[in-house]
């Protein structure tokens, strides 16, 4: 995790009183069919207080963008940074992922230390 995530160049920058955060997801098709999804659409990170926040379109410099169309064979990774913009006192407290732009049975969680 990449917090805060320090813009990619000098045009993207977070608003005012938030932050940018990066998450980097590596994602492998365990399955026997093509992947075929926008991971940015089934992630999430939430607060302290509950608070739940979408991924954004920015680039952070800790490393190259998660592709906005991601195609994986079985077999197949994908590897990239998601930006979240979140308020600066926010204490982050969990990253959430749902395959299928959020859209699946089952979502997975991992808790933020």
């Amino acid at each position: 995790m990449a917090d805060p995530g320090k813009p990619a160049d000098e045009f993207s920058a977070p608003g005012a009183g938030k932050r940018f955060v990066g998450v980097q997801f590596r994602l492998k098709n365990t399955g026997t069919a093509t992947y075929s999804d926008s991971p940015s659409n089934g992630a999430q990170v939430a607060d302290s207080q509950g608070q739940q926040f979408e991924a954004t379109i920015a680039d952070i410099s800790a490393g190259p963008s998660m592709s906005a169309g991601v195609r994986l064979k079985p077999g197949g990774t994908a590897l990239g940074w998601i930006v979240f913009e979140v308020p600066k006192s926010s204490k982050l407290t969990t990253v959430h992922f749902t395959m299928d732009s959020g859209f699946a049975d089952q979502p997975a969680e991992w808790q933020l230390s």
